[in-house]
Order: structure tokens, then C-alpha cells, then sequence
């Protein structure tokens, strides 16, 4: 029998290697098709009696991701299609429809033939879990190796037996940690988890695979054995004792009760291991199903899983414009930023020359890189040989005539607008025809700039995070006369360094830094009005944000924030900014030098390590402090939330952003607005629009004019529209279908 996806040969001991490769795709990945296929191919290994054991794997490089795009979209599709059909029926259907995984590595597990899963490269998801129902795992010692359940990530949980097999594998506390962290394991930390049996250099997988097979592996699973007990010894064991009463609290914690896939994962694992294998299993499905119907579930797997991988495969990218090759980058300053970028370039193969006003300068720059090198080597990400490489193509120099051959130059240079004037004219002085201009500014328009050079239609901006060697997102910003050829070559090159980019129109703080100091601003607002800081710290915790604002501001730098607001007087008159702002934010800078944690303190204290931050406490006798008792924190978490998707859809109405992908996106990777929502216009249509509007105006009533909501908002609420219906990021393709 011939199959797409697979191929199947046995050899002359009998043992059969299924190898699966999907065509016209980089990574395996399940589909229904995939499914289908490997449920033929364990009907015909069991039905031959030449067949006496199965090796899976890859013919890739990896081993697989775990579930295919459309295998996603279609389970939402699929419920909200019966929910309109037949809703009396619709959660019953869509429970049916998640067991089929679940069916399916069941009926690999119970056979009665062994099956060995030979592990190369990423083996996440529900590979992962096809892998944990085979008899046998080798996984290849390469450090390309990775093992992951990663499902929370994207709101949901390991729905295909996941939650029952790693729990019985591996120790309960190990297996919560892995499974509602989604944390990638080594090879040899699956192995230390009892999850993998072998782990062997890559030329001696399939032999290793084979060999188990050859030396008697039993075709049953240790829990369809009778007297299994799982590692500890289950839930009722002196030491089950000690972990489950904490873990609910730890995980609250950690999540603040915004994630129902993590606490799923608690309920399976605490109910499954109490029951026979295949009742845990079903325990497993309801909740999965359960799951899937929450707002949370469908619009982190939209943003996170869905849209991200729409973005990174250049969603927003011109058509008609042939792939770059990108030969050489020039960038231009080698401070921290410049320094970073060159490194990311050179880590992604890009040979790129560094320049800055001398040698010195230069060269100091590409220390940076070195010292990231170093790290890299010493955490095994890197070898002695591979960090050399990187090296080599970091070229440092102070002559701009060294990027006569670059096809992109990026300026990370000091935000003045005469010292970036400098440097166009410089740069584009030595510049190829044809070649790329962009710009690292975070707060200077792109258009202003652009004024200064020659070739406006080749001028784009492509604006980095810090630290850009472990930030995702970079922001491309499109000034009025930027060409589709610039944005082409923008979007190749942020994709060749492994980011995300989001394509923004030209506006005074582009559209992440004008939500991240919204919700400073918020937070500013709070402390004037007497609210303890640890108040609105905790409350932002609480709401899903990974940092407070006032601890967000000292790392941005408080002297920025100053910086900031006195250009916007400058630029748009006093009306334009919140004077009692100005007055904290100067007496923080200018009076007490407390300008964040790069000078040791801000709102926050930064003793010498080991010693952690805390908030500094001279704060509270800047304003009359109220009573905590006094303080609404579900108010508080509304305000901080609202204020910055107002500001979003701010964006949108202005046409900064033009997709609605890329603001939630750009909110989750930029500033990490609370995930669980799936970004601030997907918090926006999860609760409805009219609600929002609804409180934006109780807000608006209590704290001022700018939780007003806008007339777009206004117009959608009364039409009943989502950002995601009105800005549909798919009509173009439906069109042209």
C-alpha cells in the first residue's frame, strides 16, 4: 500500500519503518489526512504477520510540531457551525471530534504489536503524544532536540492522552511542571523524566529503534499492566499530600486564575490518575472540550498559534517582488542596540559590517556580540566552532564606504534628529542603487526622516526591543512615500532573523511604545490619586501582565518618559499631556536622579544582587495614600487593561494599524499585554464591543475623558460588530478566491 504522507518498508528481520514525510512542507505536522493514513498503516502492520514491530519517523530534519493550522481552525469552525445547526448537540459533537487523536494513539497503544518512536529535531504536541503511546522512545542526542507539550502556551492543554501518559510516566510534580509551563526538555532531561527509554547519537537512531524491538519489547503500555502504579505511588500517598494541596495555589500564583487550559491540566492529571486508563482518558476529553468553548482558548490559538505563523510567513509581505537575497547589512552605531542587532544578523548567517565615528567604538560594539557568544556557549547553544562563525561575520569599521555592497543598512544611532540626518546622508552617500535604508527609532516619525534623503521610496523603519537577542517582535513602520520594494526587503530580513514583524503606518510612537506608556500613564494616574504602588502593581500582575507599570517604566527608563513627554509639549502644546504628570516625572528625574534601574533607581530600589528589587518607599509620601480597603482592584485591572486596547483601537480608527493580527500580536510579543486575552483588540471583541463601550464610559465617568470610547468603537458597538469582522485580515484572499 502506497500513502502520501509515509512510506513503510520492513526488512528482513521483520521490523517495519514508517517514515513520515510530508510533501511541500518543511515540519510534519497531523492532519486529517495524516490521521487517516496512520491508522491504515497500523491496520496493515498489525494484518501482516511478516511484521513483527514498527519504527516511526521522520524524514525531516525534525520529527514533528504537532498539529497542522487547519486541523485547529476547523475544530472552532466545526462548533460554531453546530452551535447554529443543532445546539443542543454542539459540545457533544465537538467531544466526538477531539477524541479522534485520542482514538487513534489508543488503538497505536493497545495493537499488540510494538512500535518505537525515533525521535530527531523538535518533537512537540501531538507528536509528542503519539511518541508516549508507542512502546518504545529513542530520542538522537543532537541539540536540535527538542520535547514539548507546549499547549498552554496557546491556551489549550495536551488533549491526546498527554495529561495520562506524562503523568504516569514521569512524577506528578515533574509532569505539572512540564505540562503547564509548556517548557521545552532536552533529550536527556525526557530521558532523566523516564519519558524517553534511550538517547543515542543521531547516525544510531533507527539501529537503536530497531535493536529495542529486536530484544523483546512488550507491545503493552506499563498502565494496561496489571498492578501499575504510577510514579509516588498516585494521589492518596503521603507525598501526593504535600503537592496537591499547594499546587492550585502555585499555579494561581503564576497565572492569576486567567488560564483555563493550565488549571485543566491540574483537574486531569489529579482526577485521571485516581481511575482505569481509559476513564482517564475520557476525563481528559470532557475537559478538553470544555476548553475549547472559552474565549480564552480561541483567541490565544488565533494570536499566538494562528496569526503568529501568518505574520512570520510574511502575511503583510508585497506580492509580485522577488525573495531578497541578503548579502550584506551595514549598521550604523555600535551601541547597545546596533550591537545587538549586528548580532542577531550574523547568528542568522548575514555577514554585517558595524560602523560607528572610530575603531574603537566599533570594535567595542562587537564585544557585545562576543559576550554573547560566550553565554551561548556556556548555556550549550552554541559550539567553540559555531561561535567563531558568528564572529567572523561581524565585520566592526569606521569608514562608511564600507557599505558600498550592503543591500540593507539599519541606523541605531542617538535619537536626535540632526545626528540621524548625519548619518542618512552618509550612509546613502555610499549606498548601492537599489539598496535599503532603514531606521532603529522608537519615537522620531519615519517621514520626518525620510525628508532627508534622497530616496524616500527605499526608506523604511524597522524598530527593534531591547534586548533584541530575545524580544520576537520588531515593528516595521511605513512612512507616506516608503516603497513595497523597502517593505519587501524589511520583511525578508526580519523573517531572516527568526522575528515577527508587524507592519505599522508612520505615527508619533508608532503603535507598541504609544500602548506601553498608556498604560504608564494609567499607572501615574493611580499613584496622583493616592493608590498604594503595590496596589497597582499587583493589580497589572493580576490582570495578566507579566510586569507592573511602574516596574515596566524603570526599565524603559524614567528620564525617557520625561524626555517623551516634554517633545510632545514641544511639538503638540502643553493641552497635550497630563501637567501632573510632568511634575512627578520631573521630580523623579530632576530633583531625586531617580531615573530607573539604570541608574539603580526609579519607582523600585535596586540593591546588589543577590538582593531583589522592591518598590521604593519614600513613594507614598509623594500624594495622600488611600486605605487599601478603599481600593476597587477589579476596577484597577479593568483600567489598566482598557486604557491601553483603547489606545489600540485608537490605532486602528487612525489607520496606524490596518490589521487586527498584528495589533494583538504586537501587543503579546512587544509589551506582553495579558495573554490570555489574546491582545488588545481580541480583549476588545471577547467581551463584545458594546460591553467595552459600556465600560469605557463607567470609567470614563469616574476617571476622565481619555477612557472615552471612539466613534469607531461607538459605530461598532451599535452595528454589533468585531474588529475581526469589520477589519476581516482574510477578505483580500476570500475575494480572490
Amino acid at each position: 500500500m502506497s500513502y502520501t504522507n509515509f512510506t513503510v518498508e520492513t526488512d528482513a528481520d521483520g521490523i517495519a519503518l514508517v517514515t513520515w514525510d510530508m510533501p511541500g512542507k518543511s515540519m510534519n505536522v497531523f492532519t486529517a489526512d495524516v490521521m487517516d493514513e496512520l491508522d491504515a498503516i497500523i491496520d496493515q502492520t498489525v494484518a501482516d504477520n511478516a511484521v513483527k514491530g514498527v519504527v516511526i519517523t521522520s524524514g525531516k530534519s525534525s520529527f514533528s510540531g504537532g498539529a497542522d493550522l487547519s486541523m485547529i481552525k476547523s475544530m472552532f469552525t466545526f462548533y460554531n457551525e453546530e452551535k447554529v445547526k443543532d445546539p443542543a448537540n454542539a459540545a457533544h459533537k465537538l467531544f466526538d471530534l477531539v477524541g479522534r487523536m485520542t482514538g487513534l494513539f489508543r488503538k497505536l497503544e493497545t495493537c499488540g504489536k510494538p512500535w518505537v518512536s525515533a525521535i530527531n529535531g523538535t518533537c512537540m504536541g501531538g507528536a509528542l503524544e503519539m511518541s508516549l503511546a508507542c512502546h518504545g522512545r529513542v530520542a538522537s542526542n543532537a541539540k536540535s532536540v527538542k520535547i514539548a507539550l507546549p499547549e498552554v502556551k496557546v491556551g489549550i492543554f495536551p488533549g491526546a492522552g498527554g495529561t495520562q501518559r506524562v503523568s504516569r510516566l514521569a512524577d506528578a510534580q515533574s509532569a505539572l511542571q512540564m505540562m503547564t509551563t509548556g517548557q521545552s526538555l532536552t533529550a536527556a532531561r525526557a530521558k532523566a523524566m523516564n519519558l524517553i527509554h534511550q538517547v543515542v547519537e543521531p547516525d544510531q537512531l533507527i539501529p537503536a529503534a530497531k535493536q529495542m524491538i529486536k530484544d523483546g519489547l512488550k507491545p503493552i503500555a506499563p498502565w494496561d499492566e496489571k498492578g501499575f502504579k504510577a510514579p509516588g505511588g498516585g494521589i492518596w500517598t503521603p507525598a501526593a499530600a504535600q503537592l496537591w494541596p499547594a499546587a492550585p495555589a502555585i499555579l494561581r500564583r503564576e497565572t492569576a486564575g486567567n488560564y483555563p487550559g493550565a488549571l485543566a491540566i491540574l483537574k486531569c492529571v489529579y482526577e485521571g490518575l485516581q481511575v482505569p486508563f481509559d476513564t482517564a482518558l475520557k476525563i481528559e476529553q470532557r475537559y478538553f472540550t470544555q476548553v475549547l468553548q472559552t474565549t480564552e482558548a480561541f483567541s490565544m490559538i488565533r494570536s499566538l498559534f494562528i496569526s503568529m505563523q501568518e505574520l512570520g510567513k510574511g502575511a503583510r509581505r508585497p506580492a509580485g517582488i522577488a525573495k531578497t537575497e541578503l548579502k550584506k547589512v551595514g549598521v550604523v552605531g555600535a551601541g547597545f542596540m546596533g550591537a545587538s542587532i549586528a548580532y542577531v544578523t550574523a547568528a542568522a548567517g548575514i555577514p554585517v559590517t558595524l560602523v560607528d565615528r572610530d575603531m574603537e567604538a566599533a570594535s567595542k560594539g562587537k564585544s557585545v556580540s562576543e559576550g554573547l557568544v560566550k553565554d551561548s556557549i556556556s548555556k550549550g547553544r552554541l559550539t567553540q566552532d559555531e561561535g567563531a562563525a558568528l564572529l567572523s561575520r561581524i565585520t566592526p569599521s569606521a569608514d562608511y564606504a564600507d557599505l558600498k555592497d550592503a543591500t540593507l543598512v539599519i541606523e541605531a544611532v542617538f535619537e536626535d534628529r540632526d545626528v540621524k540626518k548625519a548619518v542618512i546622508e552618509a550612509v546613502e552617500a555610499v549606498l548601492p542603487e537599489g539598496a535599503i535604508f532603514a531606521s532603529n527609532t522608537s519615537t522620531l516619525p519615519i517621514s520626518g526622516l525620510a525628508k532627508n534623503s534622497k530616496r524616500p521610496v527605499d526608506f523604511i523603519g524597522v524598530h527593534f526591543f531591547s534586548p533584541v537577542e530575545k524580544m520576537m517582535l520588531t515593528e516595521v513602520i511605513l512612512g507616506k512615500e516608503t516603497g513595497d520594494k523597502a517593505l519587501a526587503v524589511a520583511l525578508d530580513y526580519v523573517a531572516a532573523i527568526k522575528k515577527t514583524p508587524i507592519v505599522v503606518n508612520d505615527t508619533r510612537g508608532f503603535f507598541v511604545n504609544r500602548c506601553v506608556f498608556r498604560y504608564i500613564h494609567e499607572a501615574y494616574d493611580m499613584l496622583i490619586e493616592g493608590v498604594p504602588a503595590a496596589m497597582i502593581e499587583n493589580a497589572a500582575k493580576m490582570a495578566g501582565m507579566p510586569v507592573g507599570p511602574l516596574s515596566l517604566n524603570d526599565e524603559v527608563a524614567i528620564d525617557l518618559s520625561q524626555k517623551i513627554l516634554k517633545a510632545t509639549v514641544a511639538d503638540l502644546g502643553e493641552a497635550a499631556v497630563d501637567p501632573r504628570h510632568l511634575t512627578l516625572i520631573n521630580k523623579m528625574v530632576d530633583e531625586l536622579d531617580r531615573r530607573g534601574r539604570k541608574n539603580g533607581k526609579g519607582f523600585y530600589d535596586y540593591p546588589a544582587k543577590p538582593a531583589k528589587k522592591s518598590l521604593w518607599p519614600d513613594l507614598k509620601t509623594f500624594y495622600p495614600q488611600k486605605k487599601a480597603e478603599d481600593v476597587d482592584v477589579v476596577l484597577l485591572k479593568h483600567r489598566l487593561l482598557v486604557t491601553i486596547a483603547l489606545e489600540a483601537a485608537r490605532t486602528i480608527e487612525e489607520g496606524i494599524v490596518t490589521d487586527p493580527r498584528e495589533a494583538d500580536v504586537g501587543s503579546i510579543l512587544g509589551f506582553g499585554f495579558a495573554p490570555y486575552t489574546g491582545g488588545v483588540l481580541s480583549y476588545i471583541d471577547g467581551m463584545g464591543v458594546k460591553t467595552f463601550v459600556a465600560l469605557c464610559e463607567k470609567l470614563a465617568a469616574a476617571y476622565g475623558d481619555h477612557f472615552k470610547p471612539t466613534a469607531l468603537l461607538q459605530e461598532m458597538a451599535a452595528k454589533n460588530e468585531t474588529f475581526y469582522t469589520r477589519f476581516d485580515p482574510y477578505a483580500g484572499e476570500q475575494k480572490a478566491a
